[in-house]
């Protein structure tokens, strides 16, 4: 069962990074389209297609295989992602942003390790859920302003961080509703962050610096999950002088492979 989790999880993320290469292509080739344009050309639909049976894969991964080792396989789609996104502009991937891509991965892996798991029934008050949700929207807003005063690199990053940021407040919304208590305005409210979210990172991928917006999407989600889910669902957070200094360590690789990629990662050639 090990080895059909591994298998599915690695498949999974490699469906994500194909879906998530397809639409920035069509994002990148077309800047200034909204999602109703986006939504009529076929390879971004595709994507959509793509990163949807990834993250079925990744569900079913779950049922065989502990939280533990199919989470950091989940990583695996940024070192899938660079790869594909290069050979639909007809290029190899560069050695330095795939290796900048790999100590990413690793701070990642690292992060999700000192997690640790918990087994309780998650619950959200209103006044909870509603904070969640104007947190998650303030953050962004503030991260899609700071956005429109810095460098295409940067700013590819920090909207792609407030995607991050409101997909985490969509994962935290749904665990309740799939393992806890919640009511039924929850369910409604459950798709805004995540339509707004998708705006924004087709607006991270129209900037040109696919790498650079893929690695930012796939930190900010997960720590923001994590970040919200011992706030407001009294998850617990690492503990102890190892765990701090794993923690320590892996973030500063995260941060340096994001720096390095954005300096190795070319710009799609339609924003050239």
């Amino acid at each position: 069962m090990t080895v059909l989790a591994v298998g599915l999880a690695l498949l999974g993320s490699l469906f994500f990074a194909l879906g998530a290469a397809l639409q920035q292509f069509e994002a990148a080739g077309t800047p200034h389209a909204g999602l109703g344009r986006l939504a009529r050309r076929p390879r971004w639909l595709i994507g959509g297609l793509a990163i949807a049976g990834g993250t079925a894969l990744h569900i079913v991964a779950l049922k065989y295989g502990p939280l533990t080792l199919v989470q950091p396989l989940g990583v695996a789609s940024l070192l899938f992602a660079l790869p594909c996104a290069a050979a639909l502009r007809h290029r190899r991937p560069r050695v330095g942003e795939l290796a900048s891509a790999a100590v990413i991965a690793v701070g990642l892996i690292g992060l999700v390790m000192v997690v640790p798991e918990h087994a309780g029934k998650p619950h959200l008050s209103t006044g909870e859920a509603v904070a969640l949700l104007a947190g998650a929207a303030t953050a962004a807003l503030m991260l899609w302003a700071l956005a429109r005063r810095v460098s295409p690199a940067a700013r590819a990053c920090l909207l792609a961080v407030g995607a991050g940021v409101l997909y985490g407040a969509t994962a935290t919304l749904t665990r309740v509703l799939v393992d806890g208590d919640w009511e039924f305005w929850f369910l409604l409210a459950v798709p805004m962050p995540a339509l707004i979210a998708l705006v924004l990172l087709q607006r991270a991928y129209a900037v040109g610096h696919f790498g650079v917006a893929f690695a930012a999407l796939q930190v900010a989600d997960p720590l923001t999950a994590v970040a919200f889910g011992a706030l407001l669902l009294g998850e617990p957070l690492p503990t102890g002088a190892a765990s701090a200094l794993t923690a320590l360590v892996a973030a500063a690789l995260v941060a340096g492979g994001t720096v390095a990629l954005a300096r190795t990662t070319p710009m799609s050639p339609h924003m050239t």
